[in-house]
């Protein structure tokens, strides 16, 4: 990648498409088995939808990590409501290495955008709040930074959607986050699962091909 791209060593390894390049995006949140793994496999649907399975490819991380541990059972439930699966998953802490090597963090909250930011100051570039990237690009016209190689047009999407930042009111912390549900009672769950809905057609129309 060129020293212009908003990510580190963001494609090498991503399983790609005929004719276009991938990319990684990666979704934190703490424990990582509630909110980031909810984020990563709603994400992951969407874009293998758009650009093709594995193209882009869409993991999480945690930064107090339980990890080994499988999806919250209480995540796992409004998840599967919203129409998706977490066959699979496992719970991993988030590293230097890790964020280094994602086009695109998306974080549950911006106390996780600034502990990422810390592991890696660079990724303050391509880092957002799930709910801030929706509100960013919601008006953000396509000829901007559309692409018709997955990698090239996500990177672009990046570097558009962080011009944008001091450009319009920032939001309220209680818009940017998506709350934690942790040990908390179900209807917690389901706020956590409407808020990350409410941003998911945003975040991935704006990432996913333009006819796709």
């Amino acid at each position: 990648m060129s020293g212009g791209d908003p990510a580190g060593a963001g494609t090498t390894g991503v399983g790609t498409g005929a004719g276009t390049t991938g990319a990684r995006v990666l979704t934190v949140c703490t424990g990582n088995i509630c909110r980031s793994p909810f984020m990563e496999r709603a994400l992951q649907a969407e874009l293998d939808r758009s650009w093709g399975p594995g193209v882009v490819e869409v993991r999480s991380a945690g930064t107090g990590a339980m990890v080994g541990e499988p999806m919250n059972p209480p995540a796992l439930r409004v998840l599967e409501a919203a129409g998706y699966r977490a066959d699979g998953f496992v719970a991993r802490a988030l590293t230097p290495e890790i964020v280094a090597s994602a086009d695109l963090v998306l974080t549950a909250t911006r106390r996780h955008r600034g502990l990422v930011a810390q592991m890696h100051p660079r990724a303050l570039r391509y880092t957002f709040t799930l709910r801030e990237l929706a509100d960013l690009v919601s008006d953000l016209p396509r000829e901007a930074y559309a692409a018709d190689d997955a990698g090239e047009h996500i990177r672009a999407l990046v570097q558009a959607a962080a011009g944008r930042r001091g450009l319009r009111p920032p939001l309220s912390d209680e818009d940017a986050d998506v709350v934690d549900p942790y040990r908390r009672e179900a209807v917690v769950f389901d706020t956590m699962s409407a808020q990350v809905m409410s941003a998911l057609p945003q975040v991935a129309a704006a990432l996913g091909r333009a006819d796709g």
